[in-house]
């Protein structure tokens, strides 16, 4: 009885020794997944927080300096955030310096009004490298806002 529970014991040990890296992978895989779920929330948060910075006034919605720092702030657990913003107006023709938006915004209420688009990008690191998966992926979020007149 003796020599069949010491090897009950090694077998254990064995499964042990061959499940382990398994699961480590499946630890590690869900960590990047988490990790990459909360890189993409973070990037939309900060083009919402530059479009709402945009969304004050005709003037803020120029101000691509405070719309890119207000978008920062948001964003500061986000390594090389990039931001873009652009505003457009529904008026027709537009004023001096303002591009025309697209039909699709400009339609009953909307006609004379004006439009933030923030874009943020940045790129994503996996912990490591997973075969078929891109080692480096680029996010990024996009908020439009109306602005308030």
């Amino acid at each position: 009885m003796r020599v069949r529970r010491h090897f009950r014991l090694g077998q254990a040990a064995t499964e042990l020794a061959l499940v382990a890296p398994v699961l480590a992978v499946l630890v590690v895989g869900a960590a990047d997944f988490a990790r990459a779920f909360y890189f993409n929330q973070e990037v939309v948060a900060a083009a919402r927080a530059g479009a709402q910075y945009g969304s004050q006034s005709v003037a803020a919605a120029s101000d691509t300096t405070g719309i890119s720092a207000a978008a920062l702030a948001n964003g500061t657990n986000v390594p090389g955030l990039a931001t873009n913003s652009s505003f457009c107006t529904c008026q027709s023709p537009p004023p001096t310096g303002q591009t025309a938006c697209a039909t699709a915004y400009c339609n009953g209420a909307n006609s004379q009004a004006t439009y933030v688009t923030v874009t943020a990008t940045a790129t994503f690191n996996t912990l490591v490298n997973y075969p078929g998966i891109p080692h480096t992926t680029t996010m990024s979020g996009k908020a439009i806002m109306q602005v308030q007149n």
